[in-house]
């Protein structure tokens, strides 16, 4: 449901009860949801991993299978790493300057891009080297299966923190070109 803006600058903040560390608030005239803008990264970035997955997948001629793989996983690698550039330059240091206790999982996060950097910079090489398409579906499955679990972790410790956070900066640099 949308709701005018005038009617939303006299909304007051609603309290929801949550399973998570910290307590959820919907801030609701804030400019920027941070927390919705992460879930829709998120769901974007699922979906372009999903395309080049099915171009590796559905791959019979090598040639074609690896032009189509070059379009959609360069497509797909550049926005996971503008995703997670943005988010060590401008969300995370936000996230702790505001929240110290969250360092430690901040840290976890940033490990987890750098391991996720090195499995895409591999994909690449195998799609430049013209490796078969079965060898580049393992390499997705391996990103897949890394990403996935960065995704779900990065949104249980940060969703509840990310109503809150005063963070002045365009979306799109926070969380990429996608």
């Amino acid at each position: 449901m949308l709701v005018p803006w005038p009617a939303l600058r006299s909304m007051k903040a609603v309290t929801y009860g949550s399973s998570y560390r910290h307590r959820r608030v919907s801030d609701i005239p804030r400019l920027i949801a941070w927390r919705r803008e992460l879930l829709e990264a998120h769901t974007r970035l699922r979906l372009a991993l999903h395309t080049a997955r099915e171009a590796a997948g559905n791959g019979e001629d090598i040639a074609d299978a690896s032009r189509d793989l070059l379009l959609f996983c360069h497509g797909f690698c550049v926005a996971l790493d503008g995703h997670h550039r943005g988010e060590d330059a401008l969300l995370f240091p936000a996230l702790v300057e505001q929240y110290p206790a969250m360092a430690h999982v901040v840290s976890m996060l940033r490990q987890d891009h750098a391991m996720i950097a090195t499995l895409l910079a591999g994909f690449d090489r195998a799609v430049r080297s013209s490796e078969s398409p079965a060898t580049l579906a393992l390499h997705l499955e391996g990103v897949a299966a890394i990403m996935e679990s960065h995704f779900r972790f990065e949104e249980r410790e940060l969703e509840p923190l990310l109503d809150q956070l005063e963070l002045n900066a365009d979306a799109a640099a926070v969380f990429g070109p996608l």
